[in-house]
């Protein structure tokens, strides 16, 4: 009988594995559909499309060492602007990592868009975008926004929408061009990335409700020396 069991356990590990493997695949993949549907509505392609808004709100996505913008970077800013041209936004929150005092991406943020014109009044910069949900967090608690179009690229918008309206923005969102544009080497990372950024986006939003690494006030890394 011990022998017979011992096979009925045998083959029962091929099921096990399928299962598990199931789990392990399809709800992190119904996860993510389910982000990507419920804010499908609201996220746009075309400048044009994104209705009229109070403020827009650009993530951070890295510069170089001389402290420019990248392109992923540089897009998102540049989105921001073009909507601010065309009075679709009256305000820009610049969100990104200044933690350090040699890393500053709100500063080539601010300072791309006022190169195009935009005056600095009309800029606002918060130097503890650490990540997309303390930026949402922040924006909400810190400025006070409540309305705004989200702006990044599109395999990161979804998440992006989905966690600024559970911190309280009723959100719209711009993507920007990625797939085709970039690298797909890059973007076959950052997608692969985002997909597991969903799964936690959604553990946080839903359940843990962290604050963010800073909670008030913020000036940047020189107030950390």
């Amino acid at each position: 009988m011990e022998s017979v069991k011992v096979i009925m356990d045998f083959m029962n590990w091929p099921v096990f594995l399928l299962v598990l493997g199931m789990t392990t695949i399809v709800i992190p993949l119904g996860l993510n559909v389910y982000v990507y549907a419920v804010t499908y509505a609201d996220r746009y392609r075309e400048i044009e499309q994104v209705p009229p808004q109070p403020i827009a709100i650009v993530f951070g996505a890295g510069v170089w060492d001389d402290g420019s913008p990248t392109p992923m970077l540089a897009d998102r800013v540049q989105a921001a602007i073009d909507l601010y041209k065309l009075g679709r936004v009256h305000k820009i929150l610049m969100t990104g990592d200044n933690f350090r005092p040699d890393y500053n991406e709100v500063q080539a943020m601010s300072s791309y868009a006022e190169q195009q014109g935009v005056p600095l009044s009309d800029i606002l910069l918060d130097r503890a975008g650490l990540s997309t949900y303390d930026s949402c967090y922040r924006a909400q608690s810190l400025f006070g926004i409540h309305q705004a179009v989200l702006i990044t690229q599109r395999y990161h918008l979804p998440r992006a929408v989905y966690t600024g309206r559970k911190m309280g923005i009723q959100a719209v969102g711009l993507g920007t061009p990625d797939w085709g544009i970039f690298r797909n080497d890059s973007m076959t990372y950052y997608t692969f990335r985002e997909f597991i950024a969903v799964i936690k986006a959604l553990w946080q939003v839903q359940v843990t409700r962290p604050q963010p690494t800073v909670i008030g006030p913020f000036d940047g890394g020189k107030s950390q020396e």
